[in-house]
């Protein structure tokens, strides 16, 4: 979750009229930062996962599932362990920390104290993520329950939230969606009100729809209220915002209503974080293909597996002029993704990168690039820092204007937390021992703990693999893009190949025909378990830096379970969440071949997808004979 701050929280219409006091002051606050922090040393690796939940309220009788908007009731019973340890009034650390995020219907939930270094730490993710998903159970109401699906199938749909809402809230204008699922604290509802102000339209959210036997060609959406005429925006949708043979959405909650699993490593120094920051990079769009769950929204079956594009169409705040679908009169830039999206730019300085792999036209602002590079901030830092600094802050409170820059890093986090991209680079706050930090954001929360375990367990150790082994993984960023497309296609990880380097123990310094032939696609199976003749594959290489460690027996057993479950999902031998969840609706016996995932299917969805994460029904064709 971004930057939670108190105060009066302005209207576009002037907040519009600060963004340059932001942005200079934002970039002030960096600065300080760097000052003082850019020869900073840690001794050893600190990291942490995130995993989302939503809370779903099960009625049996009714076989019914509703979100439940209890959230904050739950909070407080959650977070009591921390404001106790924080206050002196208990000395026993908390076990993990609550947080809520956008959605009054969404839990988020981090380990009470970072992982270490040490391979035997990778053996306690499992045991805190079981840990946490009891402690939040248990601080729910009887029919509660706690599930780690992307989204909540049937968002969207009327009668889906308890209590029960019309959607006619000011903030939205959302046809399907009302304001009460919107966290309460000033930040929300006025985030999601300025992206429509600045846009001048609500968001469009288009993914096709799934065309079974029964669905209509071309599928129209008759649940779709076309003709309201509550609020000016609603004509959009007849007006073309909803697009024929699409699941259409109109608001910010489809796509920030999604959960995620999020991995945040401390670096060793800057130019660590830099160098995992790059290489981290091409992995995104894998990561986001292999860890895929997401194939329903609005309670229609889509032609898609992944989260992602919802969520930047969701908070894509540009204008038609930034857009590019009008000439530019009133801004200063046309851009060419939302601020919700995969990166644009390298930034680190080793011997591997060339400038040919930042093969995008790279939109950044020239006025705060000089006063970066007149600091001393290098060019690929600057660049990178003055690309993000294109955005408008959207949420400014009245109260925090004028801050002290060498204390505070709000402006700058006002901007920086909500350029959400699939790696993040993050500078230490002002006054702690935190040091540079690279968080990775592109993986769906997965179904179970063991799977969730799993896979921030395999992004840990494959850092260890990039810097142990100096493996070398760029691409062009162009190609990392295509990638992100092709990642979000149904069914991806056995279907399509992506782009990726052919030798990654290149130094950078060999002769080779060019950019272009040092890349080649390549299925999933071969990036993850190997080519016969050429990559050797992600697990293999972690299971040669393991075979380099003192590992003790079980905890090399328990790795090798978690890389076995990566393997075998990257082979297709194992369905992935999205695969998985679209099987149980076609094969419900209630699915009529059209599409349509109704209350019925959705309520045997939930609650199967409950007794699986709780270990009371085996999955043998998502998680084989590994037990949940």
């Amino acid at each position: 979750m971004g930057l939670l701050s108190l105060g009066t929280p302005l209207h576009w219409s002037e907040a519009k009229g600060y963004a340059d006091h932001v942005r200079s002051h934002g970039i002030d606050q960096f600065l300080a930062v760097y000052r003082k922090q850019r020869s900073q040393q840690k001794q050893c690796l600190l990291w942490g996962d995130e995993v989302e939940y939503v809370v779903v309220k099960i009625d049996e009788a009714a076989k019914r599932t509703k979100l439940s908007l209890r959230v904050f009731d739950i909070l407080a019973d959650l977070q009591k362990a921390e404001q106790d340890y924080n206050s002196g009034t208990s000395k026993v650390p908390p076990e993990a920390l609550w947080r809520p995020e956008f959605g009054r219907f969404m839990l988020e939930s981090t380990p009470g104290a970072p992982y270490g270094a040490t391979l035997r730490d990778l053996t306690a993710v499992e045991k805190n993520m079981k840990r946490r998903r009891q402690l939040a159970q248990a601080a729910m109401l009887p029919g509660e329950i706690p599930v780690t699906l992307v989204n909540y199938p049937r968002l969207g749909c009327p009668h889906e939230i308890d209590p029960d809402h019309e959607p006619n809230g000011k903030a939205f204008q959302s046809m399907f969606v009302p304001d009460e699922i919107i966290n309460p604290h000033a930040r929300f509802p006025t985030l999601a009100a300025n992206i429509r102000r600045r846009r001048g339209c609500k968001v469009e959210i288009n993914m096709p729809i799934y065309h079974d036997v029964k669905t209509p060609r071309p599928f129209i959406d008759p649940t779709i209220p076309w003709d309201r005429n509550l609020f000016k925006h609603d004509k959009e949708a007849k007006n073309g915002a909803a697009k024929p043979d699409h699941i259409y959405m109109d608001a910010m909650a489809f796509g920030m209503g999604c959960c995620c699993l999020q991995i945040t490593f401390q670096a060793c120094n800057i130019d660590e974080a830099r160098h995992l920051y790059d290489h981290l990079a091409p992995i995104a769009p894998i990561m986001l293909a292999l860890t895929a769950a997401c194939p329903i929204f609005r309670g229609y079956l889509a032609d898609v597996d992944s989260r992602w594009n919802v969520i930047a169409a969701s908070v894509d705040d540009r204008t038609a002029e930034e857009r590019g679908t009008k000439p530019l009169k009133n801004d200063r830039f046309v851009i060419n993704k939302s601020r919700y999206d995969s990166i644009d730019t390298y930034i680190s300085k080793d011997s591997m990168y060339k400038s040919k792999y930042n093969d995008l036209d790279l939109v950044y602002d020239k006025d705060i690039y000089q006063k970066l590079r007149d600091n001393d901030v290098d060019d690929l830092l600057a660049r990178h820092l003055a690309h993000l600094f294109i955005r408008d802050p959207l949420v400014i409170f009245k109260e925090l204007l004028d801050q002290d820059d060498e204390a505070s890093v709000d402006h700058f986090e006002n901007l920086q937390s909500t350029n959400w991209q699939t790696v993040r680079f993050k500078p230490p706050p002002p006054n702690s021992d935190i040091g540079w930090r690279v968080e990775f954001r592109s993986m769906e929360v997965q179904l179970t703990d063991f799977e969730n375990a799993a896979f921030s367990v395999f992004i840990v150790l494959l850092t260890r693999v990039i810097l142990s082994f100096g493996l070398n993984l760029y691409i062009p960023i162009s190609k990392v893009d295509e990638n992100m497309k092709t990642a979000h296609k149904r069914g991806a990880v056995v279907n399509d190949k992506f782009y990726f380097r052919k030798n990654v123990f290149s130094d950078g310094n060999d002769t080779t025909n060019g950019v272009e032939d040092e890349y080649d696609l390549l299925s999933m199976d071969e990036i993850i378990n190997g080519q016969e003749n050429g990559f050797p594959g992600f697990v293999p290489l972690i299971h040669n830096y393991l075979d380099s460690t003192n590992i003790d027996i079980e905890t090399r057993c328990k790795l090798t379970g978690y890389l076995s479950l990566i393997s075998k999902r990257a082979s297709g031998e194992l369905m992935t969440g999205a695969t998985y969840l679209r099987k149980l609706v076609t094969s419900h016996p209630d699915y009529k071949q059209d599409s349509v995932v109704s209350p019925a299917i959705t309520y045997d969805l939930v609650t199967t997808v409950d007794r699986i994460a709780r270990g009371d029904l085996k999955a043998p064709e998502l998680l084989g004979d590994f037990l949940a």
